[in-house]
Parts: structure tokens; sequence; C-alpha cells
């Protein structure tokens, strides 16, 4: 390990389950310079997902949160009812008002490695580009979607207000998103943190191909080429792994749901970023 710490990530905490609340509370750094990435889904209301930043936040040296589809959600009785990017920037204000660093924030620079490395927080939403079964349409794969009764409750509680629709919020997201990764030193490292993943190569292996619309755009599958990236973090899939992509690792640090990683008898602890594990 680094004398400096390690870069850690994990994501789909869905801590209004017990057993992921019991997870988190016993979620503790090795060292106390080392930093979490945080890459979505902590849970549906916001003092929820406002508890477990709070908590993270004194046991780490920094915390990086990303928003899931979960945290944008609009919530039945939940007090404010936000919606859309409304709802984001509240959560953008909470985070900053305990100290974590959201995708609205300068990148951070983490010294951990032999070299500098910039983590780069981005929310980028999809597009429904991600269409599965040769579906040429968002509409015909959708319709398809429906009839197999995969469908994300996005469609019912995730409101893309002031925009039109979530694909022009995706669209808006990644073009701001573009520019400010263009600013970027190209010398330095990028770690990019992502809910969905920016390639589709990950969601071929779901159980339910029609899951693939909620789960990212093809406006963002170069980037780990274009860009100088060292690695790539995401989550919202479920299935803890890394895959590598033109060199690239690619790290789903999801926990997931209990009964999920239960079964499975799979490990909910955070994953190793940087330095590379067996470094």
């Amino acid at each position: 390990m680094s004398a400096a710490g390690r870069l850690l990530a994990i994501s789909d905490l869905h801590v209004s389950h017990p057993e992921n609340r019991e997870l988190l509370l016993g979620l503790r750094p090795d060292s106390s310079a080392d930093w979490l990435i945080v890459a979505g889904d902590v849970a549906e209301r916001m003092a929820d997902v406002v508890w477990a930043l709070d908590l993270l936040s004194t046991r780490f040296a920094r915390v990086i949160w990303v928003p899931g589809n979960h945290e944008l959600w609009t919530v039945p009785r939940e007090p404010l009812g936000l919606r859309g990017e409304e709802r984001y920037l509240s959560l953008v204000q909470a985070c900053r008002e305990l100290g974590v660093v959201t995708p609205e924030d300068p990148y951070p620079v983490w010294d951990g490695a032999s070299a500098p490395v910039v983590v780069a927080p981005l929310f980028l939403l999809y597009d429904y580009s991600f269409r599965p079964n040769g579906s040429r349409t968002k509409q015909e794969a959708l319709a398809r979607a429906y009839e197999s009764g995969v469908v994300c409750t996005d469609e019912v509680m995730l409101y893309p207000d002031p925009y039109v629709s979530r694909e022009a919020w995706c669209a808006a997201r990644v073009a701001t998103t573009e520019r400010r990764l263009a600013a970027v030193d190209p010398a330095l490292p990028l770690v990019l943190v992502n809910h969905h993943p920016l390639v589709r190569g990950p969601t071929r292996v779901l159980r339910y191909p029609e899951f693939a619309l909620w789960c990212g755009t093809e406006r963002t599958a170069d980037w780990h080429r274009r860009f100088n990236v060292a690695a790539v973090v995401y989550g919202h899939l479920h299935i803890r792994r890394t895959t590598w992509h033109d060199g690239v690792p690619f790290l789903d640090v999801s926990v997931g749901y209990p009964r999920e990683w239960a079964a499975a008898g799979r490990t909910t602890g955070p994953c190793q970023v940087l330095p590379p594990p067996g470094a």
C-alpha cells in the first residue's frame, strides 16, 4: 500500500436495506489517507444519502460522489419532492456542506501514485442508445422492454425537468463534461467515475438484455481512448468485476441488493483502484 493511502471505490450501497446499512456502518479505511469514490445509488431518499455520505466523510481523507439513478428519483412522501435537475443540485449542495466532491466541483488530484492522477466525477445519464435485440429506434426498444416486463423504474420516478426528456438532459451533460475533460492537462492520467458504464461492453452479460437501455450512452464510447485515462469506475449493473477495453481497466464496484451479494457470497467492501492491486 502506498504511504499516501489508496484510491478506493464502491457503489450501489442501497442503504435503505437494513443489511446494506450494516455493511456501511462497518466500512472503514485501512489508512487515514485513503480516498473513497462513491459511484452512485447510495439511496433513494435524500436524508439517507446525506446520512451515508456524512458518515463516510468522517472516516476517509476525501469522499467523491456521483449520482446514480436512485438518488435522482422523486419518491413519494419525501418532504421536498424535488424533481430533475433541481433535485440533483440540491444533493450537490448537501455534499458541499459535508466536504464531499461532486461532478460540479473542480476535479481533485490524487497524489498517492508515482505521478499525480486527476479523479473526474461525472454525471452523464443515458439516452436509450444501448439498444438490445437489434432494435433500431428508442420507441421500438422500449416497446420490446415493456412486452418483456423489464422496465427500469426511472420511467416513472426519474424526471428530467427542466429538460424535455432524459436523453436531452444526457446530451447536455455529455457536452459540458467533454469540454471540462478536454481542458485537463493531457499529461495527467484520469480516473473517470460515472454511475453508468461509459461503454456498452459490460452490459452484454446482463440477465435481461432489455435493461441495457437505461445503462449509458454511445456518446462516451471512445472517451477512454480520446483522453489519457488510467481507469474507469462505474456501478449500476450490480456485476462486480473488472473488464478491459483497449487496455484500460473498467471497474464495476457495485455492492447491490442483499439478495444478490449474500446469495453469491460476494465481497462487499470497496475496490482498490490505485495503486493497481498487486502493484
